[in-house]
């Protein structure tokens, strides 16, 4: 149970509901299948599959959540190909013209139609809340994953006050110093990868991947006036990552030394071996996300 991907969100209040409370909150919205004529479900789901039945799993203070989401996959190929059918046999029986909002009342129909035999799609998306450190980490690769979950987790609990952290120094600006020269901090190895952007509105954009980024030809980048926006990080000799402006991490990977810790373990059996690497997930981020913080000048709380 290792995250990929880190959307964090910052807790503005103090998380004072126990994990038991919360599995009462959670229940109010459990997962249920799309019924014949829904597009999509979502709800919680128990984090260690479908032989557990607690929707929170609990460790060292930190509680993990689940969430999923059902679809229904109805091609639009399939919809358009119906439709052109349907708006030829009108036109060529009735003589006349199907207008723009006869054709997509004959679309919805259609979907309609389609829908009972329809093939579904599931995702499960991760998080954990860290009530001590004032985290709600979502392992998300995109903004409107870890906002559908923040959401159903606002809509379970009537209230979840969390915003996006800030540093008091843009991290495009610190990474971009980085690689011009400034100094690197001792518990930061730049790896090999990193994509650069000119400040303007859709300003040209550089992808560079295995390549030594401090070469002259990175460092004209850099004098043309172009930033950081993603960079390839090593941290501590424990975690490696992509950073991007927003403080996004991507393609997360726990280093050997973590690894080790998990292997270690004697769990015994799935549900086991999911809290071990559960617990030294939690305590790991929880030592890294504040000194993510510093790295950029601390974090800016008059938001």
């Amino acid at each position: 149970m290792w995250f990929k991907n880190l959307i964090v969100l910052r807790l503005t209040e103090p998380f004072a509901i126990t994990d038991n409370e919360l599995e009462q909150c959670l229940q109010t919205k459990h997962f249920r299948p799309c019924g014949r004529v829904e597009h999509s479900t979502c709800g919680w789901t128990a984090p260690l599959g479908r032989q557990a039945q607690q929707l929170v799993h609990s460790s060292n203070g930190f509680m993990m959540l689940c969430a999923r989401r059902e679809e229904k996959i109805v091609p639009s190929s399939v919809i358009n190909e119906i439709v052109a059918e349907r708006v030829a046999e009108i036109e060529g029986g009735q003589g006349r013209q199907v207008r723009r909002k006869e054709r997509q009342s004959i679309a919805d129909e259609v979907i309609l139609d389609l829908l009972p035999r329809a093939f579904t799609h599931s995702v499960r998306t991760f998080a954990y809340l860290d009530p001590k450190g004032g985290w709600l980490v979502i392992d998300a690769a995109s903004a409107k994953k870890a906002d559908e979950l923040a959401a159903l987790l606002r809509k379970s609990l009537e209230s979840l006050p969390v915003v996006p952290p800030t540093t008091k120094q843009r991290p495009g600006a610190v990474m971009t110093g980085w690689l011009a020269g400034d100094s690197i901090p001792g518990d930061l190895t730049i790896e090999d990868e990193c994509e650069l952007r000119l400040p303007e509105e859709e300003g040209s954009i550089v992808r560079c991947k295995r390549q030594a980024l401090f070469s002259p030809e990175i460092q004209s980048h850099l004098d043309a006036g172009k930033e950081v926006i993603k960079l390839a990080l090593t941290w501590d000799d424990r975690l490696s990552f992509v950073l991007d402006e927003q403080l996004g991490i991507k393609r997360l990977k726990f280093l050997d030394i973590l690894q080790e810790q998990a292997d270690d373990v004697d769990s015994g059996d799935e549900a086991g071996r999911f809290d071990a690497e559960f617990s030294i997930m939690t305590l790991e981020l929880a030592r890294f996300l504040p000194r993510l913080l510093e790295l950029f000048g601390g974090e800016n709380t008059q938001q």
